[in-house]
């Protein structure tokens, strides 16, 4: 079992930007000093859901305050992002920290980002694919051309090669997908990337979506034991206490007000249609569905997705209280509490 952190650097009402970023970092040393096994960075624009607008840098910055800890995106949005400038970046921070750097990339969403980067809807909609095929050769590859639909370019040097880490695994930094439909599964899965499943998600969803990743992948021709290896990463929130409703009232007081700020400030770029989730019914949800309690139960809580779904790894949100003495807390607890119950 790995039991990381996901880190949002969420904005809570009444918060400044500064506030959220300090308690993000220091709650990201708090979970190499506690024996986590990662921390995951989350990125977002324009919204108080979560400031970070670039999670390979605050990645670097955390990469150059540990020493022991692997540091991912969770995830880098592509739609926003050139695949070249975000691989030379992801090479640099796998070859500078020996190997500790994880890639995880997604599709983002509609929102307005794509108008103010220039990605426009279609690197959304239809340009993912190709985006995530540069950047794996960019990856993978010592020269690098493109002839596609979004990006075409002359052949050219790859500086610095991602697959020359010295004592290292060959393929350059382990890369994750986020997966939220099956058309995302299947992407993945032909590929061999393993998946980053959402916290929206209980187990059966996200075993529905591991046996439908290792179907493709298997269909695709990827090799038996390279598919029973696969190290998806399940996303989910923690809170202990020493009571369980303790726990759940944490959350209930303090994470709804960040979801209905964070949330409503999201833009589309077209003007569609949103339908939004009550921060409070979600916050509930969560509770039910993640380690949300005493250290027992949120040890048996991991053990039973483990068991339902095969996923081992976990990235959870441990700043669900908005305060960086109770998330510290936390963070603390779940290294010395929760990791010794899970053997």
């Amino acid at each position: 079992m790995r039991v990381g952190m996901f880190v949002l650097a969420a904005q809570f009402p009444g918060q400044g930007q500064e506030e959220a970023l300090y308690r993000a970092v220091r709650s990201a040393e708090a979970a190499e000093e506690s024996g986590l096994d990662s921390v995951w960075l989350a990125e977002h624009h324009f919204v108080p859901y979560g400031v970070c607008p670039s999670a390979v840098t605050l990645a670097a910055l955390l990469l150059g305050r540990t020493r022991r800890i692997r540091v991912g995106t969770a995830v880098s949005v592509l739609p926003s992002t050139h695949p070249v400038a975000l691989g030379e970046q992801a090479a640099l921070l796998h070859l500078t920290s020996g190997g500790r750097f994880s890639l995880g990339v997604g599709r983002g969403g509609p929102w307005v980002d794509l108008e103010v980067f220039g990605g426009g809807l279609a690197a959304y909609e239809r340009e993912f694919p190709e985006s995530l095929d540069l950047l794996l050769r960019w990856l993978r590859e010592p020269r690098v051309g493109a002839a596609g639909e979004r990006f075409a370019f002359r052949e050219v040097e790859v500086v610095p090669r991602a697959d020359e880490l010295l004592g290292g695994p060959p393929g350059g930094p382990e890369t994750v997908v986020a997966c939220t439909s099956p058309g995302s599964v299947r992407l993945a899965a032909e590929r061999g990337l393993p998946m980053l499943l959402g916290m929206h998600c209980g187990d059966e969803d996200k075993a529905g979506m591991v046996a439908l990743w290792r179907r493709h992948a298997l269909e695709s021709g990827r090799p038996r034991e390279e598919v029973e290896a696969a190290g998806h990463v399940s996303a989910g929130v923690v809170q202990l206490a020493d009571r369980t409703d303790a726990a759940r009232e944490s959350l209930v007081k303090s994470m709804p007000g960040w979801l209905k700020q964070g949330l409503d400030a999201h833009v589309t770029v077209d003007g569609r249609h949103r339908v939004m989730r009550d921060p409070v019914a979600y916050t509930e949800l969560l509770c039910d569905l993640h380690p949300v309690g005493t250290p027992e139960l949120a040890a048996d809580r991991l053990a039973a997705t483990a068991e339902r779904t095969g996923i081992t790894r976990f990235a959870l949100l441990a700043e669900g209280s908005g305060d960086l003495a109770a998330t510290e807390e936390n963070v603390r607890r779940l290294g010395t509490e929760v990791l010794p119950l899970l053997g």
